[in-house]
C-alpha cells in the first residue's frame, strides 16, 4: 500500500534524480507552462495523463474529473477551458475516456442515494445514456457501458467545440476524442 511518507520520498528521490540527469530542469518549469494540450481526463487512478502519454512535467494542463466530462455550466470545468485556451493559448484540447470506467457503469445503474455529489455529477452521462438506451439495451453490461464510454467522449468534444470559449479564439483549438 502506497502511503503519503513513501510518496514524499519516492518525490524527493524523483527530483534528485531528474535534477543529475537533466541540470536547469526545474529551473525552466519555474519559469512558467507552455502546455500546448489542454488534457479532459477521468479521475479514476488507471489512467494519467502524463503516464499514458510518456509526457513530460509541462506538457499538458490537466483536468480530470469523473467520467471526462465538461459541463460548460460548471465554474470547475468551464474556468479550466477559458485559462488553457485565453491565457496559456493551448492549440489542442484531447478529451480522454476509457473502458471501464465507474462512472459511465454508474450511470447505467439507478442513482445511489448515499453519493448525492456523484449522482449531481453524473447527471449529463445518465440523459445521454437515456437518449441511446435502445442501442444500449442490445448489448451486454460490459459493451453498453463501452459504447456508453465512446459515446461519451463524442458528446464531450461535441459540448467543447460548441463551447463560445473554443468557438471564439481564431484559430480554434483543435479539439480530439480518445478512448
Amino acid at each position: 500500500m502506497i502511503r503519503p511518507k513513501s510518496m514524499l520520498a519516492a518525490n524527493a528521490a524523483w527530483a534528485h534524480e531528474t535534477r543529475e540527469r537533466t541540470p536547469g530542469f526545474f529551473d525552466v518549469l519555474a519559469r512558467g507552462q507552455n502546455p500546448r494540450v489542454l488534457w479532459i481526463g477521468c479521475s479514476d487512478s488507471r489512467v494519467p495523463a502524463e503516464t499514458i502519454t510518456h509526457s513530460a512535467p509541462g506538457d499538458l494542463f490537466v483536468h480530470r474529473n469523473i467520467a471526462n466530462l465538461f459541463q460548460p455550466d460548471d465554474d470547475n470545468s468551464a474556468s479550466v477551458l477559458e485559462y488553457a485556451v485565453r491565457v496559456l493559448k493551448i492549440d489542442h484540447v484531447i478529451v480522454c475516456g476509457h473502458y471501464g470506467c465507474g462512472g459511465v457503469r454508474a450511470s447505467l445503474l439507478p442513482p445511489p442515494a448515499d453519493l448525492p455529489h456523484v449522482s449531481r455529477r453524473i447527471a449529463p452521462l445518465c440523459a445521454l445514456a437515456r437518449r441511446h438506451r435502445d442501442t444500449l439495451a442490445g448489448l451486454d453490461d460490459t459493451a453498453a457501458a463501452d459504447h456508453l464510454a465512446e459515446l461519451n467522449v463524442l458528446e464531450q468534444v461535441r459540448l467543447l467545440r460548441a463551447s463560445p470559449i473554443v468557438r471564439d479564439r481564431e484559430p480554434p483549438p483543435l479539439v480530439h476524442g480518445w478512448i
